[in-house]
């Protein structure tokens, strides 16, 4: 699975340094999807990325990669730990019996109604620090990716210059 993150990684920061942008726009397109990646938004989050990459005109490969930094086996502990975060923060507490009402919930048909009634009871409660945990989260890895983003991108545009033998041009510095 590393091998898998390692290939994947490496693509995406390929896909970056062939993009004609500056690396100032490439890398804030980037943390612009890394935002929508891990938001609240979750299961609109790629047409809200390219929403904003056409308001802002920025490159959308570029908020496209990010909208997807956002890996599978990442998703439950990330929304479950920002959740409980703020929950802390904003002093909500989960029922006491919460993990034998979920199992219970779990003994019945995803598609019946009881199921869903009973679910959206259950996590009522959760639903402000849900949105206050992710978006707190979504904006502090939004923040690191270009943060991080950045100078891979410049010195990855500088290596592709010196390759080719093109001088690097002057945003590239």
């Amino acid at each position: 699975m590393i091998h898998l993150t390692k290939t994947l990684v490496r693509r995406w920061m390929e896909s970056l340094l062939h993009i004609h942008d500056s690396p100032r726009r490439t890398a804030a397109a980037y943390a612009l999807g890394v935002f929508f990646s891990f938001s609240p938004f979750f299961g609109i989050h790629t047409l809200l990325g390219l929403a904003f990459a056409f308001l802002f005109n920025l490159n959308r490969v570029a908020v496209i990669l990010g909208v997807y930094t956002n890996l599978p086996w990442v998703i439950a502990p990330y929304y479950t730990a920002t959740t409980m975060a703020a929950a802390a923060v904003l002093g909500t507490h989960t029922p006491p019996d919460f993990a034998f009402r979920l199992r219970q919930l779990l003994e019945l048909s995803f598609v019946s109604r009881e199921f869903w009634s009973g679910l959206g009871r259950l996590l009522e409660p959760l639903v402000w620090p849900f949105v206050f945990g992710s978006l707190v989260g979504a904006t502090v890895l939004s923040a690191l990716s270009y943060a991080v983003s950045l100078p891979f991108i410049v010195a990855g545009r500088k290596h592709l210059h010196l390759r080719h033998h093109v001088p690097p041009s002057p945003e590239d510095r």
